[in-house]
């Protein structure tokens, strides 16, 4: 694998003009139709008429995918947000009969099975698995789903705060829970507390449309609930529900320590009695929040440097992102809330979204979408769009290795040697505390979706038991119990992504044996991971977990075995 950056070639277009863009259905149809059609009398015919599919494909997407970032980046403009609604409503579900017929077309094809295994395996896999699942009735109903789930980045994207008469948005607020100042972390987190309330129904309302039409989905295809429903359509052919179980349990039992030697030890550093929600992010009095950067451009300027010494392919990456403004960082009111990296089919090139506000905790996302966008690179050469379309398990192990695997170069961001081991240490906490949360944010899902009808009471009792059940107890949240009894309304997944979450939880694991490897070795560390990711999805997940050089494992022994790794580090950097 080269070290040295290479630019991305677009591919040249060879099935669609080159000035073809989308604008409506009417101008798309004719290439879903003539592909339809087409006769396959040999393999070489088949092979052409993928590629032909892959372009359609990676143009089509592209062009969805400009529409979401638009609309992201100002959920205020009406015309973007006419844009997107135009595409899932008038484009996306006329094109999925057509996907339904093109998957059967190849399925039945006699020369498919002529295709290299070695390659399309997932592939296929996945195509008869999305046959399967069709359903006409069901399209409407995801294209409704689709734009009621981004209702939620309109509704959190109009909230705001005062403090000292400037208006925050909540992601840039968050800034205020590092300061020293307890009274003032107190006084800004019962504001957000406040302001997330005065949403709460609104929130709640949206939701149940959302389960209702994710109901009828499930039945339409045959299953009793959207959970067995939504796991065959996430394809998750390598790990089953029982497997979801069994890894938070194991987190239960092996992680929530860990957490909890974290908590006090920042008590134990606060000097504080009791252990308040605005705490958890706190440094003592005296010591000034870490101020890594303090604008998007400096973020990314010094993500570049970071990543070249880790590799000087990373920092071309970011680089020519740059260079094609494919970076959107800086927190502002009206954008939506959160952060991602888009892959672009097309051009290779990916874009990065985020509400930076010049914490440590927008470092740690820059260094995870970096992660992301390293992966859109070093999957771009791949044939087919299909084998970059590869499963979040690969996709989260990419970025959140990158930010284990960057910890030690972040004397970038911090001149200081304690402030750099102050940010190391909140990376740690955050790889640990986010386990539970996983396992608290999954476990919740499975009960909400194989108890449809369930009410808001049901719903809100069993939020606090499954809480509860993956909570330290620590800390006390006496006052704000109706806030903590809402807050699973602050977890974009829930509306938008559903289900999508457990995939943080393995590929976290994933990241820390990849770090545990990259202590050893660094070179190969490196080589290995670039190595997985250029395979984008030709391989299985425990194929590429293996490329990689670690395991695609979550049970609670090899849990214990990660945890017994880290539990040196913590001490190593203070924790006890």
């Amino acid at each position: 694998m080269t070290n040295e950056f290479v630019q991305l070639q677009q591919k040249e277009r060879k099935f669609l003009p080159a000035d073809f863009s989308v604008t409506d259905w009417d101008n798309l149809q004719p290439y879903f139709e003539e592909l339809k059609n087409r006769p396959l009398d040999n393999k070489d015919q088949l092979v052409k008429w993928l590629e032909d599919v892959s372009e359609l494909e990676a143009v089509v997407s592209e062009d969805a995918c400009w529409r979401q970032i638009k609309m992201t980046c100002d959920t205020t403009d009406k015309d973007r947000e006419a844009a997107f609604t135009f595409f899932c409503m008038e484009i996306e579900p006329k094109m999925k009969p057509y996907g339904f017929e093109l998957n059967k077309k190849l399925l039945a094809c006699p020369f498919t099975s002529e295709l290299d295994k070695n390659l399309f395996f997932p592939y296929l896999r996945s195509v008869d698995n999305a046959a399967k699942l069709y359903r006409d009735e069901n399209v409407q109903l995801q294209a409704e789903a689709n734009i009621l789930a981004q209702q939620y980045g309109v509704i959190s994207g109009s909230m705001s705060i005062e403090v000292d008469g400037k208006e925050y948005t909540m992601q840039q607020a968050v800034k205020f829970l590092h300061s020293p100042d307890r009274s003032l972390r107190e006084s800004v987190f019962t504001k957000m507390a406040t302001r997330r309330m005065e949403d709460k129904n609104k929130l709640n309302e949206l939701f149940d449309k959302l389960l209702v039409i994710r109901q009828k989905i499930a039945l339409n295809a045959g299953f009793e609930n959207y959970r067995d429903y939504k796991f065959r359509e996430l394809g998750r052919f390598d790990y089953s529900v029982a497997d979801c179980f069994a890894f938070q349990e194991a987190v239960r039992e092996h992680i929530l320590p860990l957490q909890a030697m974290l908590i006090k030890n920042r008590q134990k550093r606060l000097g504080a009695d009791t252990m308040r929600p605005w705490d958890s992010d706190a440094e003592p009095a005296g010591t000034e929040p870490l101020h890594p950067f303090t604008d998007g451009k400096e973020l990314n300027d010094k993500a570049i440097e970071v990543f070249n010494r880790l590799r000087p392919y990373f920092s071309g990456c970011l680089q020519t992102m740059q260079q094609m403004n494919r970076l959107d960082l800086d927190s502002r009111k009206g954008k939506a809330p959160g952060g991602y990296n888009c892959p672009l089919a097309e051009t290779g090139v990916p874009f990065i979204f985020m509400n930076a506000a010049g914490t440590m905790g927008d470092v740690i996302t820059m260094m995870h979408e970096g992660g992301h966008a390293i992966h859109s690179f070093l999957s771009h050469h791949l044939t087919l769009s299909a084998f970059k379309e590869y499963p979040m398990e690969i996709a989260e192990l990419a970025s959140m290795s990158m930010e284990l695997f960057s910890m030690e170069h972040w004397d970038v961001f911090f001149k200081d040697n304690a402030e750099l081991k102050r940010a190391q240490l909140e990376e740690m906490e955050r790889v640990i505390s986010v386990l539970p949360w996983i396992a608290t944010i999954d476990k919740y899902q499975h009960w909400i979706y194989t108890n449809p009808g369930h009410t808001l009471e049901q719903r809100e009792k069993q939020w606090l038991v499954i809480l509860d059940e993956f909570s330290t107890g620590i800390t006390d949240w006496s006052g704000f119990e109706e806030y903590r009894t809402n807050f699973w309304q602050k977890q974009l997944h829930l509306f938008e992504v559903p289900f999508y979450y457990i995939e943080y939880g393995i590929a976290q694991l994933g990241a820390i044996a990849m770090w545990r490897q990259y202590r050893l070795n660094k070179d190969q560390a490196i080589g290995n991971y670039m190595n997985a990711l250029s395979l984008g999805y030709t391989k299985t997940l425990r194929e590429l977990y293996a490329t990689a050089g670690i395991k695609f494992d979550f049970s609670a022994g090899y849990i214990k075995e990660l945890a017994d790794f880290v539990t040196p580090v913590l001490k190593d950097m203070g924790v006890s």
